[in-house]
């Protein structure tokens, strides 16, 4: 009987702390979610602008081809939008 209270006394000491920790991971976890949430509409516009530049060639000058160059945006923007997506829905699971 003894030994078990004993057991008992230490496991609750040994998982006290561990109880602790884990608000503070969660306060961090917060705030990294909240400074990328406000970074990532920025770096996906930059993102946006330079897929646009890269790709602008197809639309001007003398080797202009319409289809090509729309082809390749529709293709930038279909990834780009995917991974909006994938973000968007591990922001959701995690906060």
């Amino acid at each position: 009987m003894k030994k078990s209270i004993l057991m008992l006394l230490a496991l609750l000491f040994v998982t006290a702390p561990s109880v602790a920790q884990i608000g503070g991971i969660e306060d961090s976890v917060d705030d990294v979610s909240d400074t990328i949430r406000t970074i990532f509409p920025i770096i996906l516009g930059v993102i946006f602008l330079i897929g646009f530049l890269f790709n602008a060639g197809h639309f001007f000058g003398e080797n202009a081809d319409l289809k090509k160059g729309i082809t390749r945006v529709l293709v930038f923007v279909l990834i780009a939008g995917a991974v909006v997506g994938i973000f968007t829905y591990l922001i959701s699971i995690v906060v």
